[in-house]
């Protein structure tokens, strides 16, 4: 039997001999992207040795909606033959933990329960059905926030999200217009969550306001210019990725667990935004703490790897103290 053309595409993007002999979990909302994502792959996986699961959690958010989504994942695993993984969270914990807002809180507690069920699974692969729209999206809201190059680039196609387990986002070169289609031609359902056209949320404005307006005032394919400036993003990121690692291998002279000595003396000739980019991969090569160090911070440590003597406290309990050529930071 012929494959659809979505599946295809699925298949070029993520070839199914690469994942059909290990356990892949996919997470699957209910809504259309996710349940055109675990169709396709389900279409592919023709052989092998391993097995897909569906993953879903249940928020809690929306009432008898949030259940309705739940039950509609179980059915959709039953129909297809796949195991699914269902998780609730207690009602009242979301808000509680929002912090930064409810949808924050709730990706949180997402890939949280993503990386849980992997594990009990014995999952090797993690996978989600980010599109190209989400990922202009993406790319625009972060333009409007501020952000660098690496924030340009969009989310990563791979990413660890253990230490052997791979969050995979396969359908990053696919349009949403696309899996509406694909499931069109199934006869498929899918759950509708009324709340992604709520537009007290920024991403619903962007994606039901500020791109349209842009398509229709300015470029009728700025999703595409989006798409193209998150690639070259991710091109030139990847350069200073790798200037980066020559560096960490030539100046980071002792590391140890909540400490790095760094010799500063090859830095300051190096360009500022390199010396940024070098800090950023000892705090993440560290795991310390990075959600309350903005522009400022960064760019302190990049003039104190430049020879800018004294002593300084940074967010997480993080000193850094230059003398010569060099740089200690320690965390207590």
């Amino acid at each position: 039997m012929a494959l659809h053309p979505l599946e295809t595409k699925l298949a070029e993007s993520w070839p199914p001999e690469s994942w059909q002999d290990v356990t892949v979990l996919v997470a699957v909302s209910g809504g259309a992207d996710s349940v055109a994502l675990v169709r396709a792959m389900n279409a592919l996986k023709t052989g092998g040795a391993g097995r897909l699961w569906l993953a879903h959690l249940d928020h809690q958010l929306r009432g008898q909606e949030s259940t309705d989504d739940a039950e509609f994942v179980s059915r959709l695993a039953d129909d297809i033959g796949l195991g699914c993984e269902v998780g609730r969270l207690a009602a009242g914990d979301l808000p509680a933990a929002a912090g930064k807002g409810i949808e924050a809180a709730a990706r949180r507690a997402r890939y949280r329960f993503l990386r849980r069920a992997a594990e009990r699974l014995g999952a090797r692969y993690v996978v989600t059905a980010h599109n190209a729209d989400d990922q202009a999206e993406t790319i625009l809201h972060r333009i409007l926030r501020g952000t660098g190059i690496r924030g340009l680039a969009g989310m990563p196609r791979v990413r660890p999200l253990g230490d052997s387990m791979v969050l995979i986002r396969p359908l990053l070169d696919v349009r949403h217009a696309e899996l509406l289609a694909y499931l069109g031609d199934l006869g498929q359902a899918y759950r509708i969550d009324a709340t992604n056209a709520d537009t007290r949320f920024t991403r619903n404005r962007i994606r039901h306001q500020s791109l349209p307006r842009l398509a229709r005032d300015f470029n009728p394919d700025v999703v595409g210019a989006l798409l193209r400036l998150g690639r070259l993003a991710g091109e030139v990121q990847g350069v200073v990725d790798c200037l980066v690692g020559q560096l960490l291998d030539r100046c980071v002279i002792e590391e140890a667990l909540g400490s790095v000595i760094i010799d500063s003396s090859a830095m300051t000739d190096q360009p500022r935004y390199l010396r940024r980019e070098f800090i950023v991969a000892v705090w993440q090569r560290q795991g310390w703490p990075m959600q309350s160090m903005g522009f400022d911070e960064w760019d302190a440590l990049a003039a104190m790897l430049a020879g800018g003597g004294g002593r300084r406290s940074f967010p997480g309990q993080v000193a850094a103290e230059s003398a010569g050529d060099l740089l200690r930071l320690t965390r207590q």
